[in-house]
């Protein structure tokens, strides 16, 4: 019994963990001898409690030896772009404010997410990425919404 709890609940955490992204692609923008370039990459992810909601982030990612070895630290400039890819659907219940993706940008502490707001009175989705750091975080962000139809309510918490 106590296993199966565990098992459920294993499954239940993974149902909720910030989408995975996908490139789309990416663009170098500075020359690195040794190494990879310094590029802008384009991620895609689903949010995982809202069907047929899809989000592009941009990102600078560093190159050089740093970077290829996993020890760089990316810039805290990013770029979100949410849009409606099909029929809306709710997977449940949504929360005010739920952080929908997560993503190191160095080896220790810092880190890119994109939190979905719902704004109940516009009826719309609203995502926000932005960059924070154990200490010291950027207040570089950016913003985007998806209008859901007046027709379709917004299931909240």
């Amino acid at each position: 019994m106590r296993v199966m709890q565990t098992l459920c609940s294993l499954f239940l955490l993974a149902a909720a963990a910030p989408a995975p992204a996908e490139t789309v692609g990416a663009v170098d923008t500075a020359f690195q001898l040794l190494g990879p370039d310094h590029k802008v990459v384009v991620e895609v992810f689903d949010d995982p409690l809202v069907g047929g909601v899809s989000c592009y982030l941009s990102r600078a990612k560093t190159g050089g030896l740093k970077g290829a070895i996993g020890l760089a630290e990316d810039k805290a400039e990013s770029s979100v772009a949410c849009r409606q890819v099909g029929p809306l659907s709710f997977k449940g219940k949504l929360p005010r404010q739920e952080e929908v993706f997560s993503e190191r940008a160095s080896i220790f502490f810092k880190h890119v997410r994109v939190v979905r707001m719902v704004d109940a009175k516009r009826n719309a989705l609203v995502y926000l990425v932005y960059s924070d750091r154990l200490v010291d975080g950027s207040p570089k962000n950016s913003v985007t919404a998806v209008p859901v139809p007046a027709a379709q309510p917004l299931p909240l918490r």
